[in-house]
């Protein structure tokens, strides 16, 4: 009898968040009286779907010590680099002496607290006989505008087939380590997984996530982060 995949989770979390102007990486803000990156552990780690989680940390982090899960028996640190795709190579290649070449690996940002435990299975259930993988999103429902430097319109782009992308995004290991090693061999700073995928020439699918799964981006975001999580509590 062939042996199932497991499921592994990376969260690339050495970034700084410059956007947010606060004086300690996004991650570590406070959301709901807990930070961030607790809420986004969580969502992942607690998932019985997953076997183990990655967490890529910056060399001078300072914060992660004192989070809810740092020694989880569960959960792996390794270093982080100085790109997300960086950050990615550097777990596949700690995962490497425990991961089968066909198992699944899913990479979700550090940011983003409020992804739903049901997305996480749909995503799953949906890619295990897909030969690539693929990753949350949502359709484009706005109209969309394409801008010079200025911000002047140059042309209003058609919003058939544009997705909005989520994560996690979810790829074979032997895939996705592959596809990130070579893009970066080629000089490639690739910004997702989906897109170091797409660069090796291979079809990733999309699969239709709820509208709440944010990122946390500008300080702003923390409010309406707090209001889906609390939304998505009152409704369980």
């Amino acid at each position: 009898m062939q042996q199932q995949p497991n499921h592994w989770a990376i969260i690339p979390a050495a970034g700084v968040g410059k956007r947010m102007g606060a004086n300690i990486p996004k991650q570590y803000l406070e959301l709901a009286g807990r930070p961030v990156i607790d809420h986004t552990v969580e969502r992942i780690l607690l998932h019985p779907r997953i076997d183990g989680v990655y967490v890529a940390l910056g060399e001078e982090d300072g914060w992660w010590a004192d989070t809810e899960y740092a020694d989880h028996p569960d959960l792996v640190r390794v270093a982080g680099g100085i790109e997300r795709c960086h950050s990615v190579l550097n777990a596949l290649d700690a995962l490497a002496v425990r991961a089968a070449p066909g198992d699944w690996v899913l990479v979700h940002d550090a940011a983003r607290p409020c992804v739903r435990r049901e997305d996480i299975t749909c995503l799953v259930d949906q890619l295990q006989k897909h030969p690539v993988g693929g990753l949350l999103g949502m359709p484009v429902r706005d109209t969309m505008k394409r801008t010079d430097s200025a911000g002047v319109i140059t042309a209003t782009v058609s919003r058939e087939n544009l997705w909005h992308a989520f994560t996690p995004q979810m790829f074979r290991f032997d895939m996705l380590r592959d596809a990130l090693s070579r893009a970066l061999a080629a000089g490639v700073l690739v910004t997702d997984e989906a897109s170091a995928m797409e660069w090796a020439g291979h079809r990733p699918l999309m699969v239709a996530g709820s509208p709440d799964n944010l990122k946390i981006t500008r300080p702003e975001d923390l409010a309406l982060a707090a209001y889906f999580l609390e939304a998505q509590a009152a409704a369980r």
